[in-house]
């Protein structure tokens, strides 16, 4: 989804001479998952259109085999983020 915030232009008419600009706030959906603690962790990323397909990768990540018991947390409780994702990644890549 995309929305127009601020649009300019040059005044002049003509396709030659005319001249157009858009500032474009473009919604997506972010999933982060990491793997391991904030130092050593693998972090892989993928972003999304729309909320449903982005929560089907969620329920895809928390059914995959791992130790524990997946627990929902406060978004806005602080905590440890993810670390940036390590040079070579690909984003979009799957976890390994």
């Amino acid at each position: 989804m995309e929305e127009v915030v601020r649009r300019w232009w040059n005044g002049c008419w003509g396709r030659l001479a005319r001249r157009d600009v858009w500032l474009v706030r473009q919604t997506r959906w972010k999933l982060i998952a990491r793997a391991g603690d904030s130092e050593t962790g693998k972090v892989l990323r993928w972003e999304f259109d729309t909320e449903p397909e982005a929560l089907h990768m969620v329920d895809r990540l928390l059914r995959a085999e791992t130790a524990g018991q997946w627990r929902e947390q406060d978004p806005a409780s602080p905590g440890v983020q993810p670390r940036e994702q390590r040079p070579g990644r690909h984003p979009g890549s799957a976890p390994s």
